[in-house]
C-alpha cells in the first residue's frame, strides 16, 4: 500500500454529508476505508460546514454510521465561526445566535456571550443552519447586522445531501438575510480558508469531499490536494464542466479511492490527433466534441475526458460520452 494515495499525506480532511454519510445512511465503504487509513497511520479530521450539531454529537452520529470518531477529530464551521468573530470582536463579546445547538455551544467554548435577540446589542451576528431556524430568528439576525454587527455565516452551503435528495442548507437561509439587509457576511467554512486551515494545522493535507464548490475550491483557496467523490451532490457533468478553481487533484467513485494508486492521465501524439489515455480508457476529440474510445471503466473515462476538457476548455463534450461516465452518478 505505499504507492496509495494516502500514503502522500499526513491528514485527510474527509467532508461528512455525501462523503461518510448521508443523513442517517452510510455511505457504502466508507467506514472500511476510514479504518484502513487509521491503520497506515494517517490522522482523520472530519470536517463539516454544517454547523448544527456540536463535535461530541458529530463523533456519535458517525459512530453510528459505522465510523469510529472522537470529538477531538471534529472540526464544524461553528468552531471556525467562533473563532473568527474572537479574532474581531475580542473574547467575552455578545453574539447573536442563529441556527443549531452546536452554534451557541461553540461560542460559550470560545469564550463568546451568546443572545437570542437584537435588543441585547450584539456586536456580532454567527449564522448557521438548524433544522429549526425560521422567521423569527432571521428576522433578529437582520436586525443586528442593520445596527451594524459583525455578521459571520458559518457557512453559505446552498443545499444540504439527505436520503430524499438535496435539501436547503445554510446558505439558503443566508440569503434571506442578506436580501433583508443589503450586506455580506465573513463566511467561515468551505470554501473559505478557515475551517480548513485549522483542520490541517501545517500539516500535508487531503481535502476528501462530493462538492467541487465547497470542498474542492476550498482545498485550491488553502493550497491543499483534492479528492472528488462520487457519492454525493455533485454530478459527473459538474466535474466535467469545472471552472478551473472547482477542478479536483484526483477523482474517485468513493473514499476507496484512497487505498488505491494515483491515477495517472497520459497525453498521446499532439495536434488535432491528440488522446488522453487512463488505464484502458481513452478520450479523442471528434467532429462533434470529445468522444471516448471503446474500453475503459467509467472513472477511468471521467478521468481522461477531464484531462482533455480542461486542457482545451473550448470543446464541448458529447453526449454519448457523458453516458459512458454516468454509471458514476447512480451511486
Amino acid at each position: 500500500m505505499a504507492d496509495a494515495l494516502v500514503a502522500s499525506v499526513e491528514v485527510l480532511l474527509l467532508d461528512l454529508d455525501g462523503t461518510v454519510y448521508a443523513g442517517d445512511r452510510p455511505v457504502r465503504g466508507a467506514a472500511e476505508a476510514v479504518a484502513a487509513c487509521r491503520e497506515r497511520g494517517v490522522a482523520v479530521r472530519f470536517v463539516t460546514n454544517n454547523a448544527s450539531l456540536p463535535p461530541e454529537d458529530v463523533a456519535a452520529h458517525l459512530g453510528r454510521t459505522g465510523v469510529r470518531a472522537s470529538a477531538e477529530e471534529v472540526r464544524t464551521s461553528s468552531q471556525a465561526g467562533a473563532s473568527l468573530v474572537v479574532d474581531r470582536c475580542g473574547a467575552g463579546a455578545r453574539v447573536l445566535v442563529v441556527g443549531g445547538p452546536g452554534v451557541a455551544l461553540a461560542c460559550r467554548a470560545a469564550g463568546l456571550v451568546p443572545v437570542t435577540s437584537a435588543d441585547d446589542e450584539p456586536v456580532a451576528v454567527l449564522q448557521g443552519f438548524g433544522p429549526d431556524v425560521g422567521w423569527a430568528a432571521l428576522t433578529e439576525a437582520a436586525y443586528a447586522v442593520r445596527a451594524g454587527a459583525l455578521w459571520v455565516a458559518t457557512n453559505v452551503d446552498t443545499v444540504l445531501a439527505r436520503e430524499r435528495g438535496p435539501a436547503l442548507g445554510n446558505g439558503s437561509l443566508v440569503a434571506a438575510v442578506r436580501t433583508a439587509t443589503g450586506a455580506e457576511p465573513l463566511v467561515a467554512g468551505k470554501p473559505e480558508r478557515p475551517l480548513l486551515d485549522a483542520a490541517a494545522d501545517g500539516r500535508r493535507a487531503l481535502v476528501v469531499g462530493d462538492r467541487l464548490d465547497t470542498d474542492v475550491a476550498g482545498a485550491r483557496a488553502a493550497g491543499l490536494s483534492s479528492l472528488w467523490v462520487a457519492t454525493g451532490v455533485d454530478a459527473t457533468a459538474a466535474v466535467l464542466d469545472a471552472p478551473p478553481h472547482q477542478r479536483p487533484d484526483h477523482l474517485g467513485a468513493d473514499l476507496g479511492a484512497l487505498l488505491a494508486p494515483a491515477a495517472t492521465v497520459v497525453r498521446e501524439g499532439e495536434g488535432p490527433q491528440r488522446s488522453w489515455r487512463c488505464g484502458d480508457a481513452q478520450v479523442r476529440r471528434g467532429p462533434d466534441g470529445l468522444v471516448a474510445e471503446d474500453g475503459g471503466q467509467p472513472l477511468d473515462v471521467l478521468r481522461a475526458a477531464c484531462a482533455a476538457r480542461w486542457e482545451l476548455e473550448d470543446v464541448a463534450v458529447t453526449d454519448d460520452l457523458r453516458r459512458r461516465v454516468s454509471p458514476l452518478d447512480a451511486r
